[in-house]
């Protein structure tokens, strides 16, 4: 399977050889989640969250959305589903992705050198199957 790379490919309707089709639900589903996050932003930075940063790399991972609100730093993590047969997107975060997330707050603290700073994670789950459904949960884990 080819990393890194969006493959176009020009074949019939139902004849996907296997590494056509592993792209093709990969470009969705990244494309999914690009939408969720931008919903989700939207929806935060209209209850007063001010988006601080987005998609913070490091090589742990990656951390969705960083926020400000009130006195807490907010760090958000975006699920986003079109269909409910894998359940609703928040229940898809399990205890070694809290882990991970914990761990990926702490490189981005001290690569910017916060420190003593009330910090939060909240959740937000979209909904995206015709009609959009928003969840936030806030101080999640």
């Amino acid at each position: 399977m080819l990393r890194g790379f969006i493959k176009v490919v020009a074949i019939r309707p139902g004849k996907l050889p296997q590494e056509e089709q592993v792209i093709s639900v990969t470009v969705q589903r990244r494309s999914l989640g690009i939408l969720g996050e931008n919903i989700a932003a939207d929806y935060l930075q209209k209850k007063g969250f001010q988006i601080i940063e987005r998609n913070f790399r490091c090589r742990l991972g990656e951390l969705d959305i960083i926020a400000r609100q009130g006195g807490y730093l907010v760090f958000v993590e975006v699920r986003t589903r079109s269909s409910a047969l894998c359940g609703l997107p928040q229940e898809s975060i399990t205890a070694n992705k809290i882990k991970k997330l914990r761990r990926l707050a702490q490189v981005y603290m001290a690569q910017r050198a916060l420190y003593n700073v009330d910090v939060r994670f909240d959740v937000v789950a979209v909904y995206y199957a015709g009609e959009t459904t928003i969840t936030h949960i806030e101080n999640a884990f």
